[in-house]
């Protein structure tokens, strides 16, 4: 037990380490080549924290272990939206603009109506399930998801390049892009101690594994968009944060769920289902608040409501 308690606390420290090189390197790229940093989050930064449930994902996948796999991304989901914003929320309130309000935050909302949709399709008498069709159906929303921003923002990025190469020529590539791979590898591997550790700890205490994977593995391996995303609000990059943590849940449902269900079929128990409804909830009231109160704006109320939503998520398990 004193071992496994030892591990989790080294995979914490690796978890401090990683995040912190992976925002300063991001960081660092998007300045050097004028790259907007809600789309570093998006992308580079939500796939670099999200590597551990990836990891888990084709690991469990290949031992059957598919109520770990379904636990894990939604899991980790609700981390992300309830737990992480909420607590980022706290600690100082978040802006978000026009381009998560209206389309990045809708997105993640509508990828888990159609999970919901696919499941339901394959209705049985104890639970539901979706198959590998359905998995290639949500990798090919991943990549057409992930490439839009790119499209988008790359001529504008082509021009602001051109414009002020000069500017920021401080700042060494090479050392940033190490900074982003040691980050990422860091993250990895501080979510295997986390994860393998704790699940270990849980065994030994009978907990089932869809609660280990919705609550122990889940929140393990939530800690590098946790860690990640409250280093960028102290470093008042909340664009990179909020980034993050919404290309994150997108990428959960999409590429996790997708890869998992490619390599064996998911089926999903009737708590699941309720999960995915109350995550509807959950992802429809968190876009709610971008309009009411002060628009736009996480406050500190918010925040706590988000906490509270989380609450009920984990006393439900």
């Amino acid at each position: 037990m004193f071992f496994f308690l030892l591990m989790i606390s080294l995979g914490f420290l690796l978890l401090v380490i990683g995040a912190k090189y992976l925002v300063k390197g991001s960081s660092n790229l998007a300045t050097k080549f004028h790259i907007p940093e809600m789309l570093i989050g998006l992308t580079i930064v939500a796939l670099g924290t999200s590597a551990p449930e990836l990891i888990i994902t084709i690991f469990s996948a290949q031992t059957d272990s598919t109520d770990l796999i379904i636990g894990n991304a939604l899991g980790s989901n609700f981390c992300n939206i309830l737990l992480i914003l909420g607590l980022m929320a706290l600690i100082s309130p978040i802006k978000t603009n026009n381009e998560t309000k209206f389309i990045h935050i809708p997105i993640a909302l509508l990828s888990t109506v159609v999970l919901f949709i696919m499941q339901l399709l394959n209705l049985g008498s104890t639970s539901s399930s979706i198959n590998r069709i359905d998995g290639i159906i949500l990798i090919v929303l991943f990549l057409l998801y992930f490439s839009y921003p790119i499209v988008v923002e790359i001529k504008d990025i082509i021009n602001s390049y051109k414009e002020n190469k000069n500017k920021h020529s401080d700042i060494n590539i090479l050392s940033s892009i190490f900074m982003v791979i040691l980050g990422i590898v860091l993250l990895k591997y501080g979510g295997d101690f986390v994860v393998d550790n704790a699940s270990n700890i849980a065994r030994f205490f009978s907990i089932s594994e869809r609660v280990i994977g919705s609550t122990i593995v889940a929140i393990g391996t939530a800690m590098p968009e946790l860690i990640t995303s409250i280093l960028a609000v102290i470093r008042k990059d909340t664009d990179l944060a909020i980034g993050n943590l919404v290309g994150s849940c997108v990428l959960n449902i999409l590429l996790i769920l997708g890869v998992g269900s490619v390599i064996t079929p998911l089926s999903f128990s009737n708590e699941f289902s309720q999960n995915i409804l109350y995550l509807i909830f959950c992802t429809f009231i968190v876009w709610v608040f971008n309009f009411v109160g002060k628009k736009n704006t996480f406050t500190r109320f918010k925040g706590i409501c988000l906490l509270a939503l989380f609450s009920f998520y984990i006393l439900s398990l």
